[in-house]
């Protein structure tokens, strides 16, 4: 039989809008504040250790954007801009004019748009190994069934006919090598029996789709932002060639670059790595947003 860890010891709570309910997790021992945004599939649950690591300094919150985790799941409004309003809403909410960012994934290209759009929200802009942070050429549309099997960030998508058969695929994945106590209660956040008695991602297709459509289409960066910057490159990652960092160097006018060990989910299979970068580069910037530089290879 299935038998769940303590999911009830993670802090969470909802934020009530409009049209959807918005869940967050939220750890506040600390004051500045610090916005953790999963990427694809993934809930707010992947940045756990992040919090137990900084949590003394940092007020941290970590939400399930929509469509994941236990936020709500329109049929849809998955583009980018619906992802910032729900993010503006939630910072109005905790009192926040501003915040350091740190975001993975296909969240990193939300929020490079976002710091784009509103660079007065941000302190710090972390980048985790981002995804397809250009625009790509529409004849990719093409591809989007194979990159659906593929992704080991999708093959949770399911149907599985039970709970054993999910954690069987989970496992094989790369965002859950060695299956640490951490990385089995990620995947029990994520996951949830449907109506049928099959298990599956709370991860939906529509959400799936919708951001496909988009993320190939829009250019992460398009300006020059001033914001400091730190774009984290596992050594396993999906940024590895000249040609996918120069984009980052172009824009990023103070950008730290640094490599990490593990893969795309650096924070799950070397936390410790990982947290420890994070906490190096965001001691660099005053808690009063007058930043000092913060360049390349510092």
């Amino acid at each position: 039989m299935f038998s769940p860890s303590p999911l009830d010891r993670l802090p969470q709570k909802v934020l009530n809008l409009a049209e959807m309910q918005l869940a967050y997790l939220e750890w506040n021992a600390g004051s500045e504040p610090l916005l953790l945004l999963h990427g694809l599939a993934d809930t707010g649950a992947v940045w756990l250790r992040v919090a137990e690591a900084l949590g003394d300094r940092y007020r941290i919150i970590a939400p399930d954007l929509r469509g994941h985790g236990d936020t709500s799941k329109p049929k849809s409004g998955y583009q980018t801009k619906s992802i910032i309003a729900d993010l503006n809403a939630l910072m109005a909410h905790l009192g926040w004019e501003n915040a350091h960012v740190v975001a993975h994934s296909w969240s990193a290209k939300v929020a490079a748009i976002w710091a784009t759009q509103q660079p007065q929200r941000f302190r710090s802009l972390t980048l985790v190994d981002p995804f397809f942070i250009n625009a790509m050429p529409n004849w990719l549309d093409l591809t989007f069934p194979f990159f659906y099997r593929v992704l080991p960030f999708l093959k949770m998508m399911g149907p599985f006919a039970s709970y054993q058969q999910a954690e069987q695929q989970a496992r094989q994945l790369k965002q859950y090598r060695g299956w640490s106590p951490l990385q089995q209660l990620v995947f029990q956040t994520s996951i949830e029996q449907k109506p049928d008695g099959t298990w599956g991602s709370k991860f939906v297709k529509e959400a799936r789709n919708e951001i496909f459509a988009e993320v190939m289409k829009v250019a992460g960066l398009t300006q020059a932002l001033e914001t400091p910057c730190l774009l984290l490159l596992p050594e396993a990652g999906l940024n590895r060639t000249t040609w996918q960092i120069q984009p980052y160097q172009t824009y990023l006018k103070n950008l730290k670059i640094q490599k990490i060990p593990g893969n795309h989910w650096a924070f799950l299979v070397e936390p410790e790595a990982f947290n420890q970068a994070i906490a190096d580069f965001l001691r660099q910037v005053p808690p009063d947003g007058g930043w000092q530089s913060v360049k390349e290879g510092d």
